[in-house]
């Protein structure tokens, strides 16, 4: 995190971090290694994104590139733009997001409701691809080109990655250094390089794996395809991405993310997304090969409440 920027943190953004680590219970099969999740809804709006607003707005400010009165500027599939909106209102600078009407009528709301003007480019029906995600993109370029407006970027933005360190240094506590792996999906690619960074500083031989979906596995080599795993598969490789970084990648498919997410909260009591279902999916096939004496940890990146509306959990 930027010290110096941070280091001055009160109010409600003090709370961010500082996430529980719990054990899952009944979905892990027998033989298998253990398996935690770290429960990043209850980071103050409800996803672990928060931590890289948090140090990207930070690390504006410090540098200058951010000035008070500027408009931030965003492309986002939700998460993350309800997190800048949020840190946004708490340290009073505009702010403006480009969206999509295919990610959830509830993330788009709740950007609104901490005061962000959201503007939504149309989806094909509803379908997550790169056609999608590089109209938004291209979009939120035109914006952050007007007079007193500062691009975000997150897909290029650096002083996002230190934000994830802190969950690295939790994770690392939380389990008294006994991490044989970590998995997390790749959006941005941030948050497995913070983290993942961390956990080796403490121990070189930690394991990590990478999760995409299975219907536009670019990062292995495959196809760009439409999908239904928010947050993750952009449809093309990330800009900061480090394949070097990562030991393996998982594909998991939109339909057995979604499952693992309704049978996280029906057989465990933990209410998540699907991006978080798609992690379990691939946490249990990793903990099933490891075996009993390994711990794998990987994330619950948001509350099932954002998909309330959705397919997930709609009617």
């Amino acid at each position: 995190m930027h010290s110096s920027a941070t280091s001055k943190v009160t109010g409600v953004l003090g709370a961010v971090g500082n996430t529980p680590l719990v054990e899952l219970g009944r979905v892990v099969p027998p033989g298998s290694a253990r398996v935690l999740v770290k429960l990043e809804w209850a980071n103050p709006t409800g996803s672990m994104k928060d931590r890289m607003a948090l140090s990207a707005i930070a690390g504006a400010i410090e540098s200058g590139a951010l000035t008070p009165g500027d408009t931030v500027v965003e492309y986002t599939a939700g998460s993350t733009g309800i997190s800048l909106a949020f840190v946004c209102a708490a340290l009073g600078y505009p702010i403006h997001i480009v969206s999509s009407d295919a990610f959830a009528a509830e993330k788009l709301r709740t950007m609104r409701a901490y005061g962000a003007f959201v503007e939504e480019v149309p989806s094909d029906h509803g379908q997550i691809n790169e056609t999608l995600i590089r109209a938004v993109i291209d979009r939120a370029g035109e914006v952050a080109a007007l007079p007193a407006h500062w691009a975000c970027d997150q897909l290029n933005n650096h002083d996002a990655i230190p934000g994830y360190f802190a969950l690295g240094e939790e994770i690392w506590e939380q389990t008294g250094g006994a991490v044989s792996a970590f998995v997390q999906v790749v959006g941005t690619a941030h948050s497995i390089h913070g983290v993942g960074r961390v956990l080796r500083s403490h121990d070189p031989d930690v394991h990590l794996m990478a999760v995409e979906p299975a219907e536009s596995a670019v990062l292995s080599g495959g196809p760009s395809g439409s999908h239904r795993i928010e947050g993750t598969g952009i449809g093309f490789v990330p800009p900061l991405w480090e394949p070097g970084q990562v030991d393996e990648i998982a594909q998991v498919t939109s339909d057995d993310a979604m499952r693992m997410a309704r049978r996280l909260a029906k057989d465990e009591g933990l209410f998540a997304g699907t991006s978080s279902g798609a992690n379990v999916v691939a946490a249990l096939r990793l903990a099933e090969r490891l075996g009993p004496d390994a711990t794998v940890v990987t994330i619950l990146c948001d509350s099932g409440l954002r998909y309330l509306s959705t397919e997930l959990y709609g009617d």
